[in-house]
């Protein structure tokens, strides 16, 4: 059982979170709190596997609380302002919730924790992932990668972009719906990828150049609303790549 808690200075965000959870088999709520000072003496107690929190709250914010804590938790953000959406990727989050929230949005954000809880309690040790993953074909045309406990082969072309999410990676592929989930570190999965077309645009994601559709407004654009941000530490030689491949005299 995952256990959850949650974070928001309104009372009925709280309670919608609360029956949220109710409804999930694989979660329980431990504790509920309005502030972030309550959150830190639930935390000290340990016993916390996710905190659903709200950034946007008095005295100290949901990010800011995050980044004091030495290990924190799995962290979903909720919001009630889509411009917080980027301070969840800054800081790991595994996913962000925009306010008001329906159930089906915070089922799919339940799945991400699910899987990622899932892979964090596999009996395979950082070691073992960072080795298992491989080129594969005579041209590397391809990664070998494990997953749960299957090893998977992911042809380079197809990878649209890879997130890091702390200690695991998750791998987006052209016609899947869902990523492919992997305890490796990011750096061994960059130093796999060819770097002619693939390049580092933030600390936690690394993008397939030939696969960009739109760039606006500091984000890579995907089909609908996927996007991934751009980093100010990665943004110059990203740009530099935009440039030399622009046609025409101004972006």
């Amino acid at each position: 059982m995952i256990k959850c808690l949650i974070i928001d200075d309104e009372p009925l965000a709280v309670v919608q979170l609360e029956k949220y959870v109710e409804r999930v088999p694989f979660m329980e709520c431990v504790a509920s709190c309005t502030s972030a000072t309550e959150a830190l003496d639930v935390l000290s107690r340990g016993n916390v596997d996710v905190m659903f929190v709200d950034i946007n709250m008095p005295d100290i914010d949901g990010v800011q609380l995050v980044r004091s804590l030495s290990n924190p938790p799995m962290v979903v953000f909720t919001t009630a302002y889509s411009e917080y959406a980027l301070d969840g990727f800054r800081v790991n989050a595994v996913d962000y919730l925009l306010k008001p929230i329906g159930f089906d949005d915070f089922l799919k954000a339940a799945n991400k924790v699910h899987d990622m809880y899932t892979l964090r309690n596999a009996s395979v040790s950082l070691r073992e992932a960072d080795e298992s993953v491989a080129a594969g074909g005579e041209n590397g045309d391809s990664l070998f990668v494990k997953s749960d406990y299957r090893i998977l082969r992911v042809p380079v072309n197809s990878i649209v972009y890879v997130e890091s999410m702390s200690e695991y990676v998750r791998i987006f592929v052209d016609g899947q719906t869902k990523p492919i989930i992997s305890l490796l570190s990011m750096k061994k999965i960059e130093e796999a990828l060819p770097a002619d077309c693939f390049m580092r645009v933030h600390r936690s994601y690394v993008v397939n150049l030939n696969k960009i559709k739109e760039v606006s407004k500091m984000r890579i654009i995907y089909d609908g609303d996927v996007y991934v941000p751009i980093g100010d530490m990665y943004k110059d030689t990203f740009f530099e790549y935009i440039d030399r491949h622009f046609v025409g005299k101004n972006r």
